[in-house]
């Protein structure tokens, strides 16, 4: 197989202003430049996706933590806000498709980057699969019809388990041809999608407060909390935040996508974040503090979706939960689309199996459609695992936030020991002659802690608890699933790159001998 470095690609003459800055670092515009501000946050924010993800593991968070858990939010947006601020950084200066594998071989080393893109990638698709499987905790609670699968809708049992996959593989094969059919048409998707959910969570917000029962003070309590001791609480607790806020990056894998990326990126990195670390905050909140019941079981079991239709009656918890739906759908497609231009971005560069396919665009619609079929194929295949058991669920979402958290410490690690050694620099200017966003100062300080915060989250998640993957015990694996996938990975992009190695090698040799 042939392979290519960025080195090695001579790019065509730039077509826009924007697209000198991708030909800087020797590639050619293929994906098409349309998205404006505004799209460039949806695509962080829609990765995020509060609503999904809040409505998704809240019902967890809650039965481990009990209302305390409330107080991992802020800790884990303080510590997220960390990592976004050194990507807004790299995001100015590496404004490429692949961003944890661009930014993090070009901050350390080819080998050490593909193993970050790799990792990421594969945490990609399981978060995928992740945020299909959400549909569960929302359709049959609007309708007893979308239980296609036996009767007992709760995702721990069997029949809940199973119907989840199934919404969950119907949910890609439709987000798998919007990835294919047109980036506009994406585009358009997302930000509708994105508007829908910010009015939506502005919404639920105001009416659970409006119908709270209880004061803020109940947060300091662990009622109804299956974790022994307040740390248990909160290091369990925080999962929740953990799986909400991650993906803002996604802003910057959309970069060959953008105008202006220098200057509209880092920007909407950080508000991708901010904004959804504001709104699920309130949206934990508010549901805590309008729950009919903290004890009787339900909030820990049906989560939100409880609480807003036995607080706001049918008709408008419906409605409500129809807009989460239209939140789930967008956030797949987004993520979706995310794991497609990391996929793209490192055949480009030849590091991937059939790099040549992978890496192709079709000129058209500006889509690589080949990484969006791997990725919805592979997506479908995790959910498989649900029929197998319901902690599959679990196992999924913990996974693929371990994964994500590893791939952005694979990027705060490196950047860290080039600030040390006074090889980072904040010089520069963006497509409008600005400068470049920059923590100055605070560069050291705030990336040295970034990459702490990381560090120990993912520990935090990895921990083989098997009151948290095993409750019903006898499926070790479950309780191991983390760590077995995450070695699974590694030992597999291992075994790959060294038959790469070995392939080039032999070619080398090959090409020596006939020249002899």
């Amino acid at each position: 197989m042939t392979t290519t470095t960025p080195s090695d690609i001579r790019p065509d003459p730039p077509h826009s202003p924007d697209d000198g800055s991708l030909a800087e670092f020797g590639y050619r515009q293929e994906l098409h430049r349309s998205l404006g501000r505004y799209a460039s946050f949806a695509a962080g924010f829609s990765f995020i996706s509060v609503l999904t993800t809040v409505f998704q593991f809240f019902a967890f968070g809650y039965a481990f933590g009990g209302p305390v858990f409330f107080w991992a939010w802020p800790a884990v947006l303080v510590g997220q806000l960390l990592v976004a601020a050194c990507f807004a950084e790299l995001a100015a200066r590496y404004p490429i498709s692949g961003a944890i594998y661009q930014w993090s071989s070009r901050l350390s080393n080819l080998t050490f980057g593909w193993f970050a893109g790799w990792i990421m990638v594969i945490g990609q698709i399981v978060v995928v699969a992740a945020a299909a499987l959400a549909l569960q905790m929302v359709l049959p609670a609007i309708w007893s019809g979308f239980q296609l699968v036996g009767t007992d809708s709760a995702v721990t049992s069997e029949d809940g388990a199973a119907n989840a996959a199934v919404l969950g593989v119907i949910l890609l094969v439709l987000t798998t041809l919007v990835n294919i059919v047109d980036n506009r048409v994406m585009s358009v998707v997302n930000r509708v999608g994105v508007t829908a959910e910010i009015i939506g969570a502005v919404l639920i917000v105001v009416l659970l407060l409006t119908h709270s029962t209880r004061s803020p003070g109940i947060t300091f309590h662990t009622t109804g909390a299956a974790s022994s001791g307040l740390f248990g609480a909160l290091a369990v607790g925080s999962f929740t935040a953990a799986y909400v806020m991650i993906g803002f990056d996604s802003a910057g894998e959309m970069s060959e996508e953008t105008h202006h990326p220098r200057r509209t990126a880092p920007r909407t990195i950080l508000t991708a974040l901010g904004a959804a670390g504001l709104l699920g905050g309130l949206v934990i909140l508010g549901g805590l503090l309008a729950a009919p019941s903290l004890t009787d079981g339900r909030l820990g079991v049906d989560g939100l979706s409880y609480v807003l239709t036995s607080r706001l009656g049918d008709g408008l918890g419906k409605v409500l939960l129809a807009d989460v739906v239209v939140a789930i759908a967008v956030a797949t497609l987004a993520i979706q689309t995310a794991a497609c231009r990391m996929l793209f971005s490192m055949a480009r560069d030849g590091q991937l199996p059939f790099s040549r396919r992978l890496a192709r665009v079709n000129p058209g619609t500006g889509m690589p459609n080949a990484p969006a079929l791997v990725v919805g194929v592979l997506a479908a295949a995790l959910l498989l695992l649900n029929f197998a058991s319901p902690d599959a669920f679990l196992a999924i979402g913990t996974t693929c936030i371990v994964m994500l958290y590893l791939a952005y410490a694979m990027v705060t690690g490196p950047l860290l020991i080039r600030r040390l050694r006074g090889e980072f620099t904040s010089e520069g200017t963006d497509e409008t002659g600005g400068r470049l966003f920059s923590l100055g100062r605070w560069g050291i300080p705030v990336n040295a802690l970034a990459l702490l915060y990381g560090l120990l989250m993912t520990v935090n998640l990895a921990w083989p608890r098997a009151a948290v993957y095993d409750p019903a015990g006898g499926h070790w694996y479950f309780q191991w699933f983390t760590v077995l996938f995450l070695a699974a990975t590694v030992v597999a992009g291992g075994a790959y790159r060294a038959y790469r190695r070995r392939t080039a090698a032999q070619s080398d040799a090959a090409v020596q001998k006939a020249a002899v």
